[in-house]
């Protein structure tokens, strides 16, 4: 009783920081969280998610007094579902600031000629990056990442760790994207130059 009060009061002082928009204070509380009662995290993380399969086995496990508090704190803080999820992600397979949400808008510089593109990532609501510049800035950052996701699978290889057979489709499903992108690239590349410059 003691620790369901203890986390119910923890969890209401996530959910304030959650309506004030301290969404950078909540991850690292959570975060904290996490470290220093991970079974407890663990048990609330998966309750937020509201799923019914996680409910039956509590309460085949538990009975139906615990399967309902638990319920309970899934209708209560819904709010902390995502913010939940997204530091179990981070504790389960290692990851950091999970991007969930990349916001993109374009303009046009006219004294430069040149379009720009605007974009902001964030993690649930936490504000990562905000970056604006001219499309070939853009794709010399898109290149990077590339070079860097090669550089992993190299070192899996030479390392001889092998890549999950769901992650390798992932990867087969993203390279066929972005083929598809380079090729609608090199078509407004091509339209571009055959329009003369300055031409409105």
């Amino acid at each position: 009783m003691d620790h369901e009060r203890g986390t119910r009061a923890l969890l209401d002082e996530f959910e304030k920081l959650s309506i004030e928009g301290e969404y950078e204070q909540l991850r690292e509380r959570i975060r904290e969280f996490a470290e220093n009662n991970q079974e407890i995290f663990y048990t609330v993380a998966l309750a937020l998610t509201n799923s019914p399969h996680f409910f039956g086995d509590v309460e085949a496990q538990l009975g139906v007094g615990p399967a309902d508090t638990l319920r309970d704190l899934a209708e209560t803080y819904p709010s902390l579902a995502e913010p939940f999820y997204l530091v179990r992600l981070e504790v389960t397979q290692d990851r950091h600031n999970p991007v969930t949400e990349l916001d993109v808008a374009t303009s046009y510089h006219r004294e430069e000629e040149v379009p720009l593109v605007s974009y902001s990532a964030s993690s649930g609501g936490v504000t990562l990056y905000d970056y604006k510049g001219a499309p070939h800035e853009v794709l010399q950052t898109a290149t990077f990442l590339v070079e860097a996701t090669n550089d992993s699978l190299e070192a899996a290889l030479a390392q001889n760790h092998s890549v999950n057979t769901d992650e390798l489709s992932e990867l087969i499903d993203r390279r066929e994207q972005l083929e598809s992108q380079l090729n609608a690239l090199q078509d407004h590349i091509d339209a571009l130059r055959r329009k003369p410059v300055g031409d409105e």
